[in-house]
């Protein structure tokens, strides 16, 4: 996956966390067309950029614990 194509991935995953709107994981990796472990790996990058990502069981969605503006 190029660079570009990465970042506009990182872009949407944001923009389902910023609304707390993800679902499960394999859901969510499923909505995306990527594998799970490639969901991870995203979900690592954004923390790596200074995301604090957590995943609710009860709403079965991530979110942000503290706002997080994602700004290229």
């Amino acid at each position: 996956m190029r660079f570009t194509e990465q970042l506009r991935m990182i872009q949407r995953l944001h923009q389902k966390i910023r609304l707390k709107a993800t679902g499960r994981p394999a859901s969510l990796a499923g909505e995306l067309n990527i594998s799970a472990a490639t969901l991870y790996r995203y979900l690592d990058t954004m923390r790596d950029l200074g995301a604090e990502i957590a995943y609710c069981p009860y709403r079965q969605s991530y979110y942000y614990e503290v706002d997080f503006k994602f700004e290229l």
